[in-house]
């Protein structure tokens, strides 16, 4: 007999609704929650195929262990064979023990992959784990991806999660840069159908203008799409800066700190000076600037191509800053703050934002929100001397196909003393780990989404309970992660005991502080009022009851809980749109937003010596490219999902493929200072000249994985060319788009000697 059951959509930021239909413990069918507020029934082609991601048979559903004794492959593919949760757990606890105890804490690196940032477990557990080593050598995603929005917003706001969203519902003119979210769903701006809501902004009148080195399927659907240099997003905004200024078309609503400095900064980049270097016209800058001041309401909103490059942070900054002159940050139809039910509004400290409190051993990079930066990550595990890493924990990351120089990570990591996987695959990252502890099916796992509710367009929560329940001794992803946390730490406690003393350390600061609504409330009253069938639901129902709309325990009766929350709104709960709420968020010690942070200013140096260097010569930009039916490497072993439009391929102008002498469909090589690697052409006027692209997350086929449908898509991994050495200063992040490379044609007799890295 069949039934439905509903849950919110982890496979992007997008927070899609579901409905699920269940033949047993098999999803037989999905589509989109017409119920659900928020996402109204939107459902993309990624979200669709849940139920065969859920029942993937190359899913491992029990442990591995690698067997060292096993005899030598001629692939060199390391054995893996299954046990028990048991021998899985002590054969960790050995091997992390052994490497602590003989070299120390910081001698094993964590290593957390974007994954997490979609389930319940990660921002619960990831950080216990890395408390519990006290090791500095802590790695994520966030460095491949958006760390300088972090560490902007951390210098402009004193707090580096306020990241401002566009108000998307309400805005009349959006200026959109390096991002496509009609086929990346969007992200650091979690929007249920993103497409539909750019469709409304022009019906309505509003005016959507697209910045992109390519003519991508957002940019097909704005009012004007510009083509830039890859990497010059910064210069761009500057100039739009340098003419709000010279206009007197600034308008401020707040209060900040360094106005004058930021146009004095601004002077030597008006539109005409940066023109040559973007590729913009000056004329185009300056209509968008005045475009942009014009507006009743306004947004600049920029993602990850202007992330991952050379001048991400000062790129990032200056969005802010944008939304900041034009009056439009804080105001509905701006760039507003979401309030997610979460966490509480009473934690305001004022303190300076800091990075660089501990440098990398090798490189010494600053620290940036308590990590390094992944660039380093190859560094440290292959260079000699106190301090080396010797041991790496994986979460739900696969760090050989997403972080730069992928193939040299891949033989730092085949140096590894020990190495522990937490991941639902045997892939080309955890084909090297020693142990391989698999999370469930997302059907058996409870969903909530702490990372992306902060980036939610209106304020809105969903708790999503397990559909099917867990197999017998099969531990949750919470226990799996706590189970480890445990095991850093050395002591002889049970995974449970872990919640237990976060929720008492939690409830007793809620206690302490003046504005909580618990404020001079006992623990011993509180902890018993909560209510869950887990320790990730106990902590979930307290972080709810302390938020903005909880019921303070019991404070405020109609308030929410995790209770209410589940049995009430099973479709999720709409709370209202994005309000102004800049006093809750900003952290500076002067209560105002920092305009023209120092680090920043000193900065722009960079972009001043770069002003005359516009000649590319014969070379090429390589750049990402963003599939619809794709998110990074961890959605290629479903069939819908590798097909179709899903081609990695390299796109390049036509121009340019006359230039080399290379038509669609043959082989070209792209050739950059680390590596090297072939694909298959695909000229197409899309692109501007001088740039090529290359899709992200491809390249399976490395020996000893068990993904067999990615395996037979293997595509090539960009990150082969990607070149490590290369970063963002500000923030660590590792450089994708804007990246030097050579492009050549194959001829035939060279196609077998040319590799794929």
């Amino acid at each position: 007999m069949s039934r439905t059951a509903y849950r919110t959509c982890p496979l992007c930021e997008a927070l899609c609704g579901l409905e699920l239909t269940l033949e047993g413990d098999q999803v037989t069918g999905v589509r989109g929650d017409a119920a659900d507020p928020f996402s109204r029934g939107f459902i993309c082609p990624k979200g669709a195929t849940l139920g065969q991601l859920d029942g993937d048979p190359d899913r491992l559903h029990a442990p591995l262990l690698r067997d060292h004794t096993a005899p030598a492959r001629e692939d060199d593919a390391p054995h893996h064979v299954e046990v028990d949760w048991t021998a899985a757990f002590e054969a960790a606890e050995r091997g992390l023990r052994r490497v602590i105890d003989e070299y120390g804490k910081d001698a094993v690196a964590v290593y957390i992959g974007n994954p997490t940032a979609h389930s319940i477990a990660g921002p619960l557990y990831g950080s216990a784990i890395i408390k519990s080593l006290g090791t500095r050598n802590v790695y994520s995603a966030s460095t491949a991806d958006q760390m300088p929005k972090h560490v902007s917003c951390g210098h402009l706001f004193g707090n580096p999660m306020a990241i401002p969203v566009p108000d998307l519902d309400r805005t009349d003119y959006l200026l959109m840069l390096g991002a496509n979210p009609l086929e990346s769903n969007g992200s650091l701006c979690s929007a249920p159908d993103f497409p539909g809501r750019l469709k409304a902004l022009r019906a309505r009148g509003g005016r959507l203008t697209v910045v992109d080195p390519r003519r991508t399927r957002t940019a097909r659907l704005g009012d004007r799409h510009v083509f830039i240099r890859p990497g010059t997003d910064a210069y761009l905004l500057i100039a739009l800066v340098h003419t709000l200024f010279a206009e007197e078309l600034v308008t401020l609503e707040h209060e900040v700190n360094g106005l004058d400095d930021l146009r004095a900064l601004a002077v030597e980049f008006a539109p005409e000076a940066v023109a040559s270097v973007t590729g913009v016209p000056a004329p185009t800058i300056r209509t968008i600037a005045r475009e942009l001041a014009a507006a009743e309401r306004a947004a600049v909103y920029a993602r990850i191509g202007t992330c991952t490059q050379a001048f991400g942070t000062l790129a990032s900054w200056l969005v802010d800053v944008l939304n900041t002159l034009t009056g439009n940050l804080d105001r509905p139809g701006g760039a507003m703050f979401p309030r997610p039910a979460h966490t509480p509004t009473y934690r305001i400290r004022r303190r300076p934002y800091t990075t660089g409190r501990w440098h990398s051993r090798v490189r010494e990079l600053p620290e940036t929100n308590g990590e390094l930066p992944i660039a380093t990550l190859a560094d440290e595990i292959e260079t000699p001397g106190e301090g080396q890493i010797k041991a790496l924990i994986t979460i739900g990351g696969n760090p050989v196909l997403s972080a730069p120089n992928g193939a040299r990570l891949d033989g730092a990591f085949s140096g590894l003393e020990f190495m522990v996987s937490v991941d639902p695959y045997l892939n080309e990252t955890t084909r090297h780990a020693d142990v391989v502890l698999p999370p469930p099916r997302p059907t058996q796992t409870g969903h909530y989404d702490f990372a992306l509710l902060g980036f939610a367009v209106r304020n809105y929560a969903r708790y999503s309970p397990p559909v099917l329940p867990l197999p017998e001794g099969r531990p949750s992803e919470a226990e799996i992660l706590a189970r480890l946390a445990v095991i850093a730490s050395g002591l002889d406690a049970a995974p449970d005991a872990l919640d237990e003393m976060i929720i008492e350390n939690t409830l007793a600061k809620a206690a302490a502080m003046v504005g909580s609504p618990v404020h001079g409330r006992k623990v011993s009253e509180l902890r018993p009022l909560l209510d869950g069938d887990t320790g990730a639901e106990l902590r979930l129902d307290m972080m709810l009851r302390l938020g903005p709309y909880g019921d303070g325990f019991g404070a405020d009766p109609d308030g929410l809980t995790l209770t209410g929350l589940r049995d009430d709104h099973p479709h999720g709960i709409d709370l209202g749109a994005l309000e102004p709420r800049l006093e809750e968020v900003l952290w500076t010690i002067s209560g105002r937003i920092e305009l023209c942070p120092p680090t920043f200013a000193a900065d722009v140096a960079r972009l001043r010596a770069g002003l005359e260097d516009a000649d590319l010569g014969d070379g090429f930009l390589l750049i990402g490219r963003r599939h619809l039916r794709s998110n990074n490497s961890w959605l290629h072993n479903v069939p819908e999902l590798v097909g179709g439009s899903n081609r990695c391929t390299l796109q390049l102008n036509p121009a340019d493929a006359d230039r080399i002498g290379v038509a669609a469909g043959e082989v070209v090589r792209i050739v950059s200072r680390v590596g090297a690697l072939t694909a298959t052409a695909e000229p197409t006027s899309e692109i501007m000249p001088g740039v090529v692209s290359l899709p992200h997350g491809w390249g399976h086929d490395r020996p000893g994985t068990r993904t067999r449908v990615a395996q037979d898509n293997a595509g090539v991994s960009v990150n082969a060319v990607t070149d490590e050495q290369e970063i963002d200063p500000l923030s660590g992040n590792a450089v994708f788009n804007g990246v030097p490379v050579r492009v050549e044609a194959v001829r035939e007799g060279e196609r077998e000697v040319s590799g794929k890295r």
